[in-house]
């Protein structure tokens, strides 16, 4: 329980200066709240229970080597770090525009072990097995190269690493797929194709010794051990 306290205490301290994007993320605004259930059918209990979903591959007194890619901008995981003072964190995302928000947190929240780096998810400028744990949180769905993606993040991983993280999957809530189709994809904000539960299920085996998956209306949430 303490990591939870902590990462809501760190929650509030940035809450005063939260975006749009932000307080849809976090269910931290009246607005963003709103689109969240509008969209997603998630309030703010089933999103705090997907990100601790996420965050529960990610172990309490973790000190090895972490990449996040894309880091967005940082609000849902700028506060996980604080709770991780001897991990040595290294955050990547191909927006600057993003970054320069997640560095904003990082800053406000006193994090020392946080380093930023722009760069593609496809091309990651790292060596093979460089890292303990990569997590993507809301990420591939975005992403236009997914296979690259998938290779990519499993070669900087470490054998025995953990790859987690969480993003949109087709096929489970009717009006999250409309507005993905007709309003996220035409504006760019997602790229198909998409994964459903079962694709997702189905495509660690091929790379990962073990895998899980559980899923919150649209959101998958996923944990591979290499």
């Amino acid at each position: 329980m303490a990591r939870k306290d902590d990462i809501q205490t760190a929650y509030r301290r940035l809450g005063n200066s939260a975006s749009l994007y932000d307080g849809m993320m976090t269910c931290s605004t009246t607005l963003g709240t709103a689109i969240s259930r509008t969209v997603w059918g998630i309030g703010r209990d089933m999103n705090a229970a997907y990100i601790d979903c996420v965050m529960s591959a990610i172990p309490e007194d973790f000190s090895g080597t972490l990449l996040e890619v894309p880091v967005g901008t940082g609000v849902l995981t700028m506060p996980l770090y604080g709770t991780l003072p001897s991990a040595q964190i290294t955050c990547l995302d191909y927006s600057a525009d993003m970054m320069g928000s997640a560095r904003q947190k990082a800053t406000a929240l006193g994090l020392r072990n946080v380093e930023f780096q722009q760069g593609d998810v496809g091309a990651l400028p790292f060596a093979d097995e460089s890292f303990d744990i990569v997590l993507s949180m809301n990420g591939f769905h975005a992403f236009p190269n997914k296979e690259a993606a998938y290779a990519e993040t499993f070669r900087v991983l470490k054998q025995g690493g953990t790859f987690c993280g969480c993003f949109y999957v087709a096929g489970e809530k009717g009006r999250t797929d409309w507005f993905i189709k007709n309003l996220y994809v035409p504006k760019g904000f997602f790229t198909p194709p998409f994964e459903t539960k079962d694709s997702l299920r189905t495509r660690p085996s091929s790379l990962y010794a073990a895998a899980s998956v559980e899923c919150f209306n649209s959101i998958a949430c996923f944990a591979c051990t290499k």
